[in-house]
């Protein structure tokens, strides 16, 4: 079967499809993944066909932050969302069987698919559907607790999400000659697998039969990767250190970072690995070495504990390693996947971004390895974890007469 992945956004976006995509292609299935062209190379690295999704979302932040209004801010993320539109309408064009989709582009996979008789799989990396047991990610403040406000909270995120992509729908709709008055909503693709663990997320009660939690899908290694020999000689060279890194967020305030970062980790007394990302960061002295991309399952088990922004992916990570985190959580999906890291007991109390301070970093760092209920914790996440197979059940659906 001609298998198309269909994803957007930064990294922690595309590099768990890349372990799926693998776990696809072992299973005998010709394997593409569309996504931004900045990633061309992590998809061509992984043994994986690429096709191009127009799209720069670093660029997209960085505008943001320059907009002169919410009109402004508005246009580009329009802009944005048509690029994508016409990319995915182009990758599913060039030739599929199945569509396997990320959350945020659902409603243009499914209108794609809807005009040229490709059936759809949802494929999301954090919850997705509104449910009385919690808020969903990126929920705004709530006028309450419990099970009704959670599921207003939810209704009102998915309700925002396809506020995103509507007018981009609308435009792809015209463009594939479907009738304009029948939005997607990304509640219309079914069924749908949610790629992260029910130890950390027990899939909720409520949810449609049709939804499941499968388990994370790891992102896959490329081809002939090795750890870069300063890596190598430095993590030699003493105790286990601190992994830091804020992956795609914060981009331009790198110099601000670097010199928070340095003073927290002089104070907690800690040696440090400190990932540039896009921030930029960078770090100096003899306990501290910078570094760019390197994979989190080689490098995060020979960590002491990871700070980092709670995307989804790099959380599963620091848990798939067995180390605590300090999770600094910035927008989006994070301040959850902070929350359920503190709950879980792997992590102490969240620093949210716009509190950080080299004081609150450096006593978070403290907290966090001073406990040792929290590496205890994620030790034992780490097992549970490991027996799981998240790619088992979404395979078992593509591989059954009645998938498609």
């Amino acid at each position: 079967m001609r298998v198309l992945i269909i994803t957007a956004g930064s990294q922690g976006d595309v590099a768990p499809y890349t372990g799926l995509g693998r776990r696809l292609l072992d299973a005998g299935h010709q394997v593409a993944v569309a996504a931004h062209p900045s990633f061309a190379a992590l998809v061509d690295g992984c043994g994986l066909d690429y096709r191009p999704v127009p799209g720069d979302p670093q660029g997209l932040i960085r505008d943001w932050a320059r907009a002169a209004s919410r009109d402004e801010a508005q246009a580009l993320t329009r802009a944005y969302a048509d690029g994508i539109a016409d990319g995915v309408a182009e990758a599913v064009a060039a030739g599929a069987d199945l569509l396997l989709t990320a959350f945020g582009p659902a409603p243009l996979s499914r209108t794609a698919g809807e005009a040229l008789g490709v059936p759809v799989i949802g494929t999301y990396l954090a919850p997705a559907f509104a449910t009385g047991q919690f808020p969903l990610p990126n929920a705004r403040n709530t006028d309450g607790t419990g099970p009704q406000a959670n599921l207003a909270a939810g209704r009102d995120v998915l309700r925002r999400a396809e506020g995103v992509f509507a007018s981009a729908v609308t435009r792809l709709r015209a463009r594939l000659g479907l009738p304009a008055d029948a939005p997607v909503a990304p509640v219309d693709v079914r069924p749908v697998f949610h790629g992260f663990s029910p130890l950390v997320v027990p899939r909720p009660e409520d949810w449609p039969s049709w939804v499941d939690v499968a388990g994370y899908w790891w992102p896959a290694r490329p081809k002939g990767w090795q750890p870069p020999t300063e890596l190598v000689d430095f993590l030699q060279a003493g105790p286990p250190p601190v992994f830091i890194g804020f992956g795609s967020m914060a981009a331009g305030q790198g110099e601000r970072l670097s010199e928070l970062v340095a003073a927290a980790v002089q104070r907690a007394g800690v040696r440090a690995v400190v990932q540039a990302g896009w921030a930029e960061l960078s770090g100096c002295g003899a306990d501290v070495l910078t570094i760019g991309d390197v994979p989190h399952d080689w490098l995060f088990p020979r960590t002491a504990a990871v700070v980092h922004h709670a995307g989804a992916g790099t959380t599963a990570a620091g848990l798939r390693a067995g180390v605590p985190a300090v999770p600094i959580p910035v927008m989006a999906d994070q301040p959850f996947w902070a929350s359920r890291l503190y709950e879980l007991g792997a992590s102490p109390r969240p620093v949210p971004f716009q509190d950080l301070t080299a004081e609150a970093l450096g006593n978070a760092i403290t907290a966090c390895l001073s406990e040792p209920t929290h590496r205890r914790r994620a030790s034992e996440l780490a097992r549970g974890i490991a027996a799981e197979d998240g790619t088992a059940s979404l395979l078992a659906h593509i591989d059954s007469p009645s998938a498609g």
